[in-house]
């Protein structure tokens, strides 16, 4: 049975409200909602509509709704079930921004902010723990890992070209075998699909660049570059967004990063949100309010658009791109090397959260972080260990070691002052 529009809204709506807790809670979510409780999808189809979002490009969860609604009711339903997983989020994170602009210098909030971060080191590990345990099932997936890592951390080396590079290894690593003669969808139109939504996508992004708004114009280019390359979830575009925002742009600092990531954590919606974040809190150190909104629009945008691209545009080759060993090989090498990316990430956290001096050794091409240990927070470093007690020990939620942390290092904040 086809739902209604007024059905696609109440459910997808209710996702949209209820997708805490990542990528995988999301998911979860969705096949309750979509196959166990309404049999919208049957579950061969949700799988394979999982693997294509997995292959593609941007929030795999996000996608999976929209490629949810497109099936249901078309490029209408698409957009429709999209929309709703990313617009309770996006408000959540704007009025997350007002306040952090606002009250974030405040000791008591900066307190608060402390236990925030100490639980987004935990919170990295945890995704690296799952993400690890999928993606490096071979040795060559730990070499894999390992050289991403060394890439990133010690050579620094931009984060597109360890995907691509992973990506073309496990491509030429992989023979075409048992591959299915699927017959060509004859309802797809992939040249029109790229030329309306590529146009969609691009030309507010070049119309910014002409008519001289720098900021917002360097802002989309950089999150629809971002949009491109965001394989393996957010977490693995961290440590490239960081290292873009932080040190070539210097929109802000190391400290206001990592808040941004521990405020999008407690909203619902794709963890990528904290573009928006990052986006708006550089529009208003900037320029204000009225920057910061048009700043958020803009990374909104260059964000999600191309995820609507993707699924229209992939959606009708379901059945051909599961088909193809070769595609299901890159994106096996793609995700071992999201895996060393990851951790480096959760070092970079940990550096910058547990010491207030970090300074980078090495020569020619190697460059090394290396903290200076006199300067070691030792409540930083307490408020990690709770974090990993409460969610790795205990087994509590993301949002409930994120208020304990919080709770607590306010508390102390208190005591000691």
């Amino acid at each position: 049975m086809t739902p209604t529009y007024s059905e696609l809204f109440r459910v997808f709506g209710r996702i949209g409200l209820l997708s805490f807790g990542g990528p995988a809670a999301q998911i979860a979510l969705m096949h309750r909602e979509l196959v166990e409780e309404r049999d919208w999808l049957n579950e061969d189809g949700f799988l394979r509509a999982l693997s294509l979002c997995m292959l593609l490009p941007g929030p795999e969860a996000m996608q999976l709704a929209t490629y949810a609604g497109w099936r249901l009711r078309g490029t209408a339903g698409g957009l429709l079930a999209g929309a709703l997983f990313v617009v309770p989020g996006a408000l959540i994170i704007a009025l997350l921004v007002w306040l952090y602009a606002i009250f974030g210098d405040l000791p008591l909030v900066q307190g608060a902010f402390l236990g925030i971060k100490a639980a987004v080191i935990v919170i990295v590990l945890q995704a690296l723990k799952k993400v690890s345990s999928k993606a490096l099932t071979s040795p060559s997936a730990w070499v894999l890992a390992g050289l991403a890592f060394l890439a990133i951390f010690a050579l620094n080396l931009p984060f597109p070209l360890i995907i691509a590079a992973a990506a073309l290894w496990g491509w030429l690593s992989a023979t075409e075998t048992d591959v299915k003669d699927v017959p060509p969808p004859h309802n797809a139109r992939p040249l029109r699909t790229i030329l309306v939504w590529g146009t969609l996508w691009l030309v507010p992004l070049v119309m910014l660049s002409l008519t001289g708004q720098t900021l917002l114009a360097d802002i989309g280019w950089f999150f629809a570059k971002l949009a491109v390359v965001t394989f393996g979830g957010a977490y693995a575009v961290l440590a490239y967004m960081t290292q873009t925002v932080v040190g070539d742009y210097q929109w802000m600092t190391t400290s206001q990063m990592i808040d941004a990531l521990g405020l999008a954590e407690t909203t619902p919606g794709p963890l990528i949100l904290v573009t928006q974040f990052v986006a708006m809190l550089t529009g208003y150190l900037q320029s204000g309010p009225g920057m910061a909104i048009a700043a958020g629009i803009v990374a909104l945008w260059a964000t999600f658009t191309p995820c609507f691209l993707w699924i229209f545009l992939a959606g009708p080759y379901l059945e051909q791109i599961s088909s193809r060993p070769r595609l299901s090989a890159a994106l096996s090498a793609i995700t071992a090397a999201v895996v060393g990316v990851i951790l480096n990430l959760s070092v970079w956290f940990a550096l910058h959260v547990w010491f207030s001096s970090v300074r980078v050794v090495g020569s020619g091409p190697v460059a090394i972080p290396l903290p200076d240990l006199s300067t070691l927070d030792v409540r930083a470093a307490i408020l990690t260990l709770l974090a990993a007690v409460l969610m790795l020990g205990l087994k509590q939620g993301m949002s409930m070691t994120l208020a304990v942390g919080a709770g607590v290092s306010t508390i102390w904040t208190l005591i000691s002052t």
